[in-house]
């Protein structure tokens, strides 16, 4: 056997890796498990979507080589994007590059900025790749603490009071992921002047802006933010293009030109016809976020009532694709929880702990399920 990698003894597989190929297992045995972990949409994208990408594959050199900038359209169109939905003004041509993927941006990023033992401020709970990430290229996690006291938002001043020299970047995401905090314009502010007085790399994990929200927000609209932030964002939650992998990467022309130097040496460009894609979702119409949200708060109200008949907890006020409820008092264990549930019911609920030690006592239900399951899964109660 050839001997591995050093990296690969500070992560491990990602959790949900490793749980649907339980969850498989049990349905391979003729479980009729009914998934609510994973925040895959369901449903489809819009029809001029489908009809972009049917359209492309016929285009003179549509499956050649494509720029690693991306398609000028499809700047522009994120461009436009982003004035008219968040008011933010970026230059198509140096202050945005398409992914493939934001969870790829998450890699590349830290590739362009981390050095080996450069510290990195990961919210707890929150996104597992910002840890394994982290780990991969050799930095230090250090965990800020989130609680629903707090509002799920940090608290800054007793950070500060921290010894934060080491600290190159900080990872964010609002709305916020697992819980679906939000934040405001006065907090966007507080993390800007906070990364401005220390000097770190601030980065907001943004896909869940327009799922059950009716604010969406940009960190990049507030004044000087580009200074000191980049904002990741994805059309899979939004436009139900998760399998697309189509992301983006926003922030100023120095910062971005750094990051393409890691891109260029990690894929040959995103395909044409993904692109187009891309493009068309990008120039939906309202109707589209309106349609979407009568579907998601349809489940979302029914799967409070199974929160409720769990005995748990929720804040009806939350965003995003999931609901994170709390577990009722006593309960030791959040994993044990939904073990038992997974084996007594044949339904599968993410725990909270996978998204740190914040996340002890809480579990998170997705969104990315029928109202018909959603109600089997309450009869089975």
């Amino acid at each position: 056997m050839i001997q591995t990698a050093d990296r690969l003894e500070t992560v491990q597989e990602y959790y949900f890796s490793k749980k649907l190929r339980e969850v498989r297992g049990l349905m391979a045995e003729g479980k009729p498990i009914i998934n609510m972990g994973i925040g895959s949409p369901d449903l489809a994208p819009p029809e001029a979507v489908i009809k972009a990408i049917q359209n492309a594959v016929t285009d003179a050199g549509a499956h050649q080589y494509q720029s690693y900038q991306g398609l000028p359209e499809l700047r522009e169109a994120i461009a436009k994007f982003y004035s008219s939905k968040y008011g933010v003004k970026a230059d198509p041509a140096s202050e945005i590059l398409p992914l493939m993927g934001s969870k790829e941006g998450i890699m590349h990023i830290s590739m362009a900025f981390l050095n080996e033992g450069d510290e990195v401020l990961i919210p707890n709970p929150g996104y597992p790749t910002y840890t394994a990430v982290s780990k991969l290229v050799g930095a230090v996690p250090q965990y800020y603490d989130l609680v629903e006291d707090k509002g799920w938002f940090p608290n800054l001043e007793e950070l500060e009071k921290e010894d934060l020299s080491k600290v190159k970047l900080m990872w964010v995401s609002y709305p916020h992921m697992p819980t679906g905090a939000t934040a405001t314009k006065m907090q966007f502010e507080k993390l800007i002047a906070f990364a401005q007085r220390n000097n770190i790399l601030l980065i907001n994990d943004n896909p869940y802006s327009f799922v059950l929200n009716d604010n969406p927000t940009s960190i990049l609209s507030i004044d000087g933010a580009k200074e000191v932030a980049l904002e990741l964002n994805s059309l899979s939650k939004t436009f139900n293009m998760a399998g697309w992998r189509v992301g983006m990467v926003l922030g100023n022309e120095e910062n971005l030109k750094s990051i393409l130097k890691v891109k260029t040496n990690m894929d040959s460009g995103m395909f044409y016809g993904i692109q187009k894609g891309a493009i068309a979702a990008l120039r939906s119409s309202q109707e589209w976020f309106d349609n979407l949200n009568k579907v998601y708060t349809t489940r979302r109200e029914l799967m409070l009532q199974l929160v409720k008949k769990l005995g748990c907890t929720s804040d009806s006020t939350s965003v995003g694709m999931f609901v994170w409820a709390k577990l009722p008092y006593g309960v030791p264990s959040a994993e044990k929880f939904i073990d038992d549930i997974l084996y007594d019911q044949d339904i599968f609920i993410t725990p909270g702990t996978i998204f740190g030690s914040n996340g002890e006592g809480y579990i998170r239900f997705s969104l990315c399920v029928t109202e018909e399951k959603i109600q089997e899964a309450l009869d089975r109660f």
